[in-house]
């Protein structure tokens, strides 16, 4: 009995001390540079280059293959899917854009390489996605798009050199809804495709971080409000779409959110592998009390809104 117990008081403390290795090694490996480290940079610019290359390769492979090309062309979605994809294109492109002005801040790079290089790399991918959207016979280049592109990555700097810091976050939040039950092709027959392709359940916030704008105050650090944006009733992006009639009708309509969110990058900590993590979660609003606006139900009151 003793030497198993002693076995086993052996196996916990060499687990501790090899974990606690690690995560030095993590910690230390994710802390930003100093100074320009140029393994670092090269490094990074290999990595998103190809991973950038793979990502388009499968796209086209999975996505527009098996549809036939044209010469590149443009098309007016602005008023499909109550602008709901306008918005998911905004908040893609300051994420993209914020992981690449981290990203080169690890590496070391100046301030103004972060702005002009890391920050558009959103608006770099769109772009491209939408030129491939463009010579498709199914879908065509869309200037809405690519405003909406655009404004996510203006956000990102204009903030950058207004504050030096990003006070407004675009955040995403999702619950399923009974639309996908009714047209699964379009609206997604999976938990994961409906987080996708299911517009009736998405919600993109605008989180403000209040302490920020009222410096000094007691106002928790943390302490975000957000201003969210949903639509309802859709199973397609317009009303009058090819087989509409087989469909039930639903009442489309548009819904404006006031709710409460944590800034989780504020939460201080020394630790880089927490940083990081906080940094990768902070495009989640975080459920919280909600009140909700709509022309059809009026003002109602959520408890907790996902």
């Amino acid at each position: 009995m003793l030497n198993n117990l002693r076995t086993l008081l052996i196996v916990l403390f060499l687990f501790k001390a090899i974990f606690g290795v690690s995560q030095t090694a993590i910690d230390s490996f994710l802390k930003p540079s100093d100074s320009l480290n140029k393994s670092r940079r090269n490094t990074l610019v290999i990595t998103e280059a190809s991973t950038a290359s793979l990502a388009l390769i499968g796209l086209n492979q999975l996505w527009y293959a098996d549809y036939p090309h044209s010469n590149l062309h443009s098309i007016n979605d602005n008023q499909e899917w109550l602008q709901m994809d306008k918005a998911g294109h905004l908040f893609s492109s300051y994420h993209l854009g914020t992981f690449g002005a981290n990203a080169l801040q690890w590496s070391g790079c100046s301030r103004q390489s972060q702005l002009i290089y890391g920050s558009t790399l959103g608006l770099a991918f769109m772009t491209t996605v939408e030129i491939f959207d463009g010579y498709s016979s199914q879908w065509g280049f869309s200037w809405g798009d690519m405003a909406a592109n655009t404004t996510g990555t203006a956000l990102f700097i204009s903030q950058e050199l207004l504050w030096k810091e990003q006070r407004i976050v675009p955040k995403f939040s999702f619950h399923t809804t009974s639309y996908a039950k009714v047209r699964p092709d379009a609206l997604g027959s999976s938990f994961t495709q409906q987080i996708l392709k299911d517009y009736n359940g998405q919600t993109y916030w605008l989180s403000a971080n209040v302490h920020s704008f009222f410096k000094p105050s007691k106002i928790p650090v943390w302490l975000n409000l957000a201003l969210g944006y949903g639509a309802d009733g859709m199973i397609s992006g317009t009303e009058n779409f090819k087989d509409s009639d087989l469909y039930p009708k639903y009442q489309r309509t548009r819904q404006f959110y006031l709710s409460l969110d944590a800034d989780l990058s504020k939460i201080q900590t020394k630790s880089h592998l927490l940083k990081t993590i906080f940094s990768v979660f902070n495009s989640i609003k975080i459920p919280a009390p909600t009140i909700e606006i709509s022309n059809v139900t009026g003002i109602r009151f959520h408890y907790l809104y996902f």
